[in-house]
């Protein structure tokens, strides 16, 4: 009997729920949310699929639902939500949960590896799921798809234009952070899905790791037993009630806007086109349901300041009795509201500065409503299958003002427009052709890595070198001129538990080759490592085996090209310099910077993408930059060998205190910072699973094992009750 496809989805930010979705609550709940969950309940209504899993975050936040604290719900049968606690309780914008992704990653692995069947393929939404997606990709070896849905180089410009300042838009919407997910996202994409051309050609292809062949373009579709143009008494009049308190004339032709009271949404620029249109004014009403509101205190700033902008517009032109923007309204009303207009001969307008897709346009059109729209994006595509209104240069008040007054000069051509939309969503838009072609994309291209599945049907026979428990020291750092007294009492330490039949094994981590770190860990008269991470990460031995692991070697090989790293760079001597051939790799570029600091590296990332080159840069106490293959780093190495060894994630002990070292302390293991450490680490201090010492150097890490009871016989680690 043949197996149905198992899938997973990973949506992780906003509020997700089967049911009553939160839609326009905020910047993080939008037309996203509603595409996964429509697109999950059509998968999983094909026979060829068994279920969908959508993978989301867990909230415990008296201010939201409490449906956001159910582990598990049901959306349908053979589709499902799984939510996964990572970070702190509370609801969380998606800016601030970059330092969270590597924990849910390290507990979204572990839940795969316990399943009896992993999923066919991976389908990550937006960057921060691209990020958790491409490791969980590279770990375990399941297929990558990648929807962007909207992009932050796309985002970046379009401030920038409008005047913004670069600093300031980082430190509000982490948009560096972004841009890299969705870099590392395309690097390990096996198939991107793009709702338009415009995105795939033009959007998509600012970023250095997109490979064109890659994308496919595959328009949402459209709920057609939701969005069709047959009203019913009942539902006019309730959307008669809910604006007509506002308006003088309420059977005048409605301008009608739906989307969050957003700055890139622009509704201001639609209201000061109105306002200042003699025109519009006398022929029309302006209609903006621009999501619920109860309390102007609840909203973030940037809906406080839109609203704030329109209540203005309203006053400067004196628009009371002809703009419409009600406080609530039921997510289910919707389509009723479009009817509603498209009954009064109205038109919709979508004003947005950048519009990805554009999927309230097409609800529009499948309920008789023309438009009007941005002829940025989707909206392209839109206008040429469907022919349903003009597209306009929204950042031209003028072309803004004229299309609108355009528009509604004709009725003729109204009704035309009416039609073809109808019609053409119909043929273009629904979801049976969306699913249908996503399931054909997705069954013609993706397969398993076969490094992958060589790594995770290793023998059983195999035996494990690592020990129950694993302590990884840094010989860079912590081992680095530590006091005799500290460095004593960890060899009494060690040499105790080595003596008991369970007890954890002594992993090295270092930037140098195996020869020189032994020749350095042999000064230290320490028990002998039973496991090495050299070459800052790039290559992994075993006691004193001087093969690398050849499986880690295949992995982090892919694409990876030394000389091009070389060649890449070779311009930029003013800022680095090669270091001496003792401290190359074969997975390795080291230089020195010539001066210190993290200013050089967007230079260097940029030079790297532009070559095409599968790298990228890691910068250690801010002088010493060394290039490694995109899927290498001390971090994956560490998760190399616990899934090979199968090792838990939560008995693994490591040491950070050096600039450069976020990496080995996000996720699940247990980590240990000493006293002396990098300012830079300050931020790790709201992390669950790390102990900030009183002492510094090795007596920190002293301090640390004992802080976690690492070498005892039951540590604190093994209870997880850090």
């Amino acid at each position: 009997m043949k197996v149905g496809l198992n899938l997973l989805h990973l949506h992780l930010h906003g509020l997700f729920r089967s049911h009553d979705l939160e839609l326009g609550r905020d910047a993080d709940t939008g037309g996203q949310t509603l595409y996964v969950l429509e697109l999950v309940r059509s998968l999983a209504a094909r026979a060829e699929v068994d279920h969908v899993e959508v993978v989301t975050r867990l909230i415990q936040d008296r201010r939201v639902s409490a449906d956001y604290a159910r582990p598990e719900e049901s959306i349908a049968p053979g589709a499902s939500i799984r939510r996964f606690s990572f970070g702190p309780k509370r609801y969380l914008r998606k800016e601030q949960l970059w330092p969270h992704l590597d924990e849910l990653a390290d507990q979204l692995v572990l839940q795969l590896q316990a399943t009896d069947r992993r999923p066919d393929w991976i389908h990550a939404h937006y960057a921060d799921a691209g990020y958790v997606g491409a490791l969980v990709s590279r770990r375990l070896g399941l297929p990558l798809v990648f929807t962007g849905h909207s992009l932050g180089r796309e985002k970046l410009r379009r401030l920038l234009a409008a005047g913004g300042d670069r600093e300031q838009i980082d430190q509000t919407y982490s948009i560096s952070r972004r841009i890299d997910a969705e870099e590392l996202a395309l690097a390990h994409a096996d198939l991107v899905i793009t709702s338009t051309r415009q995105e795939r050609e033009h959007q998509y292809s600012r970023y250095g790791r997109f490979h064109a062949d890659r994308a496919d373009v595959v328009p949402p579709g459209v709920d057609a037993r939701r969005f069709h143009p047959r009203s019913t008494p009942q539902e006019s009049a309730d959307v008669s009630d809910m604006v007509q308190s506002f308006l003088r004339e309420p059977q005048r032709p409605p301008l009608l806007a739906i989307c969050r009271a957003d700055r890139r949404k622009n509704i201001p620029a639609l209201v000061e086109a109105f306002g200042r249109s003699s025109v519009l004014r006398e022929r029309h009403n302006l209609v903006l349901v621009l999501g619920n509101r109860d309390d102007s205190r609840q909203m973030d700033r940037q809906q406080r300041e839109v609203f704030q902008q329109i209540f203005e517009l309203v006053d400067r032109y004196d628009l009371y009795g002809s703009v419409a923007y009600p406080k609530h309204h039921r997510r289910d009303q919707i389509p009723a509201i479009y009817r509603w207009a498209a009954e009064r001969g109205g038109l919709f307008v979508n004003p947005a500065l950048t519009e990805p897709f554009g999927l309230t346009l097409l609800e529009a059109a499948a309920s008789g409503l023309p438009m009007v729209a941005t002829d940025d994006g989707g909206p392209r595509d839109i206008q040429r299958r469907c022919e349903n209104g003009l597209l306009v240069d929204v950042t031209d008040r003028e072309s803004l003002q004229d299309g609108l007054e355009r528009a509604g000069s004709d009725l003729g051509r109204w009704r035309r427009w009416s039609d073809n939309g109808v019609e053409a969503v119909s043929r273009h838009y629904s979801w049976d052709a969306h699913v249908c072609s996503y399931l054909a994309l997705m069954q013609g291209r993706l397969s398993p890595s076969a490094a992958a599945v060589k790594l995770l049907e290793r023998p059983v026979a195999q035996a494990n070198p690592l020990g129950d428990r694993l302590l990884l020291l840094d010989l860079d750092s912590s081992l680095e001129q530590p006091d005799a007294e500290a460095l004593q009492a960890l060899r009494h330490q060690l040499a105790a538990s080595a003596g008991r039949s369970t007890g954890p094994g002594l992993g090295i981590i270092t930037g140098r080759s195996l020869t020189a770190a032994r020749q350095r860990f042999t000064e230290l008269q320490l028990p002998d490592p039973s496991v090495w991470i050299t070459q800052a990460g790039t290559e992994i031995h075993y006691g004193q085996e001087d093969q690398c692991d050849r499986l880690w070697a295949a992995e982090i090989g892919v694409d990876w090209q030394r000389e091009g790293v070389e060649k890449a760079l070779a311009d930029l001597g003013d800022h680095i310099t090669l270091q001496a051939a003792d401290n190359q790799g074969p997975f390795k570029v080291s230089y020195l910077l010539r001066q210190p600091g993290p200013s050089v590296l967007p230079l260097i990332r940029q030079r790297l993408r532009q070559q095409h080159q599968a790298a990228r840069p890691n910068l250690r106490c801010h002088w010493f930059l060394d290039v490694l293959p995109l899927r290498a780093s001390r971090s994956e190495a560490i998760r190399f060998l616990s899934l090979r060894w199968s090792l838990p994630l939560d008995r693994v002990l490591v040491v950070a205190s050096q600039q450069g070292d976020l990496e080995l302390v996000q996720g699940l293991p247990a980590a240990v910072i000493p006293s002396d450490h990098d300012p830079c680490l300050d931020g790790c201090r709201q992390l669950q699973r790390v102990y900030f010492a009183d002492q510094a150097r090795l007596s920190g890490v002293l301090e640390g094992l004992q802080h976690y009871r690492f070498l005892n016989a039951r540590s604190r680690a093994d209870q997880s009750s850090i």
